[in-house]
């Protein structure tokens, strides 16, 4: 008897943390990628349409599709979004940050 209760608390341990926490905190992560969502980032939508992002409001979010030439403006769901590109701009600015850290320290 208490054999098959040990069995039966370690089958319940190994689904525990083969299966439920590690889809726990792929949850957290996406719920964390969708919080950071902001205007100006690249955006794949689960449907697999590439765009940038012009509004974020509460559930939903206002993307541009399209090339130079013609671009057009799509409101999806924010749980539509399946991944994050962080804008340039964003990048460029702290490249330059870290750039004139960097001339600050040579010069010192």
């Amino acid at each position: 008897m208490a054999g098959t209760i040990i069995w039966l608390v370690v089958m319940i341990a190994v689904f525990y943390f083969m299966l439920i926490r590690p889809e726990n905190k792929r949850k957290k992560q996406t719920q964390a990628m969708l919080d950071a969502l902001k205007v100006g980032d690249s955006v794949t939508t689960i449907g697999g349409i590439i765009g940038k992002v012009l509004k974020v409001k509460d559930d939903k979010v206002c993307i541009e599709i399209g090339d130079r030439q013609s671009k057009h403006p799509m409101t999806i769901k924010r749980e539509a979004v399946a991944s994050v590109v962080p804008c340039k701009k964003a990048k460029k600015e702290k490249d330059v940050e870290l750039l004139d850290e960097a001339e600050e320290t040579t010069q010192e």
